[in-house]
């Protein structure tokens, strides 16, 4: 009854952490958001292209044995952490198939995948739509959700994440049917002739301060518990080694193309999606929607959501080495721009939202407008403009950009716009 009440505790914990921030006494030393343009201060970003030892790169060569590397690396070890290169052990069983899901446009598989390692074990869920008009192998969409595959659909077939299954009060509205269906368009997804493939981020990694124990990290023979070494991941990584594990089973379906896999995530989500991005290249095309700090947001800008801030009330998602530049953002040695730039020369796609200031959404542009210089160096085009587009003028060339009109979301218009930059990047290839 104990582990119980803890779980469900914890789990509490996560659900506000979802929603919004509490600061605690010590956030309360933390300087507020700046929203004032005028405010930010100078910054001077780390040059993509000039390695540690100042030599400038001039060949695709350069980039991918030396510069590439390093810049990898320090995502490791000041960042996101470490990810272990052990093997954990997985298998994979169909729990349910629907050949008449969504109306006859979709076959729904549910998919249980069990993960075993350092004595220990987790159950994670996944959701597969297949478009039934299908001709051949198709592409698909890789993403997270955040309440749970029971959230993207009311269909009553379809089983909680194990994350919310032991939840005991079952009028919690989390645990509804449908509950985030705006943010999966399943039948455009199905009629644009997309697979759309999803599980539930907690699986892999409980959001809140406590969950390491549960999350696949503990799998690894190399886990330990307090105090974390400076460069040890946490959930921003686990979650990054998640989709990968996805992609796994993905690439051995008969219906997958496995040359045309993309990943999409929102919010911190989109922060690991572009985590996985930079370091899977089986993702042809990733994609960041509204993730802000810590994601394609440029730190040294500090506007809206700080270094600070986001260290405080995370403390999970990134290693503990982050933390030195709370409040020195002068001095980090790296941006986000090198992070999208891991993408070259892939297709990598950022957006933001016109009212979601806390994503800082012109440091979200000029992260992508600064990881051009990579792109350049194979012959294509990153944005190719350093002024911001209005709303609703997409960008779409090897690195893609929109803002939208409303708030931190996932509208049916990002949908479309990340289908019609996926379309593009196939044509492309």
């Amino acid at each position: 009854m104990t582990h119980i009440t803890t779980i469900i505790k914890n789990r509490a914990i996560a659900y506000m952490a979802l929603f919004c921030f509490v600061p605690s006494t010590h956030a309360q030393k933390i300087p507020p958001a700046n929203y004032d343009e005028s405010k930010v201060p100078h910054y001077v970003l780390p040059d993509v292209l000039t390695c540690n030892d100042g030599q400038r790169v001039t060949t695709k060569s350069e980039w991918e044995h030396k510069r590439r590397p390093e810049i990898l690396e320090t995502f490791y070890s000041l960042e996101y952490g470490r990810t272990p290169k052990e093997k954990i052990k997985v298998t994979y069983t169909l729990i349910e198939e629907n050949p008449n899901a969504l109306g006859g446009l979709a076959t729904m598989q549910q998919v249980r995948l069990r993960f075993e390692g350092n004595g220990r074990h987790i159950n994670t869920l996944l959701l597969a739509f297949i478009p039934n008009a299908r001709k051949g192998r198709v592409p698909v969409m890789i993403g997270y959700n955040f309440k749970g595959i029971h959230s993207i659909t009311p269909d009553e077939s379809i089983l909680y994440s194990p994350y919310f299954a032991s939840l005991t009060n079952r009028a919690d509205p989390v645990l509804e049917r449908g509950n985030q269906t705006s943010r999966w368009p399943l039948e455009m997804i199905m009629q644009r002739g997309y697979a759309l493939v999803t599980m539930c981020y907690h699986d892999f990694f409980p959001d809140n301060a406590k969950g390491r124990p549960e999350s696949a990290a503990a799998l690894f023979s190399d886990y330990q518990g307090n105090p974390l070494p400076e460069d040890a991941w946490q959930a921003l990584g686990v979650w990054a080694w998640g989709s990968s594990r996805i992609a796994d089973w993905v690439e051995q379906q008969p219906w997958a193309d496995k040359d045309r896999l993309a990943i999409m995530g929102h919010s911190r989500q989109g922060k690991a999606a572009l985590w996985a991005g930079a370091q899977d290249t089986r993702f042809r095309v990733v994609i960041s929607n509204d993730s802000g700090c810590g994601g394609a947001a440029l730190s040294k800008r500090v506007y809206g959501e700080t270094v600070a801030i986001i260290t405080n009330a995370f403390p999970h998602w990134f290693c503990p080495a982050f933390s030195r530049f709370a409040q020195k953002e002068e001095s980090l040695p790296f941006d986000q721009h090198e992070l999208i730039a891991l993408m070259a020369p892939r297709h990598v796609y950022v957006a933001s939202a016109k009212e979601d200031n806390w994503a800082d959404q012109r440091g979200e542009f000029l992260a992508a407008y600064h990881a051009g210089p990579v792109f350049e160096l194979y012959g294509l085009q990153g944005l190719g403009t350093d002024k911001m587009p209005d709303i609703h003028q997409p960008i779409m060339h090897r690195v893609g950009y929109h803002i939208r009109a409303g708030k931190h979301d996932v509208t049916d218009y990002d949908w479309k716009c990340y289908l019609d930059f996926c379309d593009k990047a196939w044509k492309e290839k």
